[in-house]
């Protein structure tokens, strides 16, 4: 495959094991990510973590501000396919159309289940008992291109967004290895997406990192586990915006929803609509992550019994 010419378009993390099988076993001879964003509190200027490792193995890079207007670089390098994960941009047609084996993609779910941008968060949220990764051909729409090959795995309770994010990146490096040759040969599968089964997986807003304990505990402790490390959920108490970082479902039904209920050796009861979440690891404004209990001994002489959580 080292004849082979790719282009490569992603930005995150997630998509480097993949990069780095393409440089070890293809040509590849542009990398695509988004531009240099400002991070931190001094704003500083940082590369994504694609364009980083571009550089290093001194590949060509292209960071459009508009793919869909400044595509004519990734034309001239004549690539012989187009390769994206985690890119970030919808790709233009005459992109997905002009390589000989077109334009392919490495998703973090398996479609036609959680289309968009954020599917490692929003298998967790909503409560899915399997995630995995589908490689796929592109199309103009968000993600409805024919499906090329699928893997699954099991979502365990101790799962987060950190470990399945780790988990994916890497079988979708190794599915991706594992169906180029058919790519090549053009002998792969192409499965339509059966549209009945269609559900997405927008990008997380503001506004959904708050928790609200009207919801089941269970519904609570999948939101808490599918924000954590990142973007991280919220809760406000005394007038304190505190993040929730970990969180155990308790098994008391008492007290008033949205109150703490009880104050365990290991965290933090507070009450949902049917039973009780108690939040074990927090992160207080302008304070380090900690556990609850380290948060607890320095409230000793806080009486929080009954205080409501919102």
């Amino acid at each position: 495959m080292k004849d082979k010419r790719v282009v490569f378009m992603g930005t995150p993390e997630f998509s480097i094991p993949v990069l780095e099988m393409l440089i070890k076993e293809t040509n590849v001879v542009l990398v695509v990510t988004q531009k240099d964003a400002k991070v931190g509190r001094k704003q500083e200027l940082r590369m994504s973590p694609i364009k980083e490792l571009a550089v290093e193995n001194n590949i060509e890079v292209f960071t459009p501000d508009k793919i869909k207007e400044d595509y004519n670089r990734i034309l001239a390098v004549k690539p012989d396919i187009i390769i994206t994960c985690a890119y970030g941009q919808i790709i233009p047609k005459i992109l997905l159309e002009t390589p000989k084996y077109k334009a392919i993609n490495v998703h973090a779910s398996l479609l036609p289940k959680l289309r968009g941008g954020s599917p490692l968060h929003k298998c967790l949220i909503d409560g899915y008992s399997e995630t995995g990764v589908t490689i796929m051909y592109m199309a103009e729409g968000m993600d409805d291109g024919d499906i090329i090959k699928q893997k699954s795995i099991k979502i365990l309770d101790s799962d987060n967004v950190g470990s399945i994010h780790d988990k994916l990146s890497i079988i979708g490096r190794d599915l991706l290895l594992e169906v180029l040759p058919s790519i090549f040969n053009q002998t792969n599968d192409r499965i339509k997406q059966d549209e009945s089964e269609v559900t997405f997986a927008y990008n997380i807003k503001r506004e959904e990192e708050k928790l609200d304990f009207n919801k089941t505990a269970r519904e609570v402790f999948n939101q808490i586990r599918g924000m954590y490390p990142y973007p991280v959920s919220y809760m406000t108490l005394n007038q304190e915006e505190i993040k929730v970082c970990e969180s155990r479902i308790g098994e008391s039904t008492k007290g008033e929803i949205g109150t703490i209920t009880n104050l365990y050796n290991d965290g933090i009861g507070i009450k949902c609509s049917d039973k009780e979440i108690i939040i074990t690891r927090l992160k207080p404004s302008g304070k380090k992550e900690m556990s609850a209990k380290d948060y607890l001994n320095g409230k000793k002489n806080v009486n929080l019994i009954g205080v409501k959580v919102c």
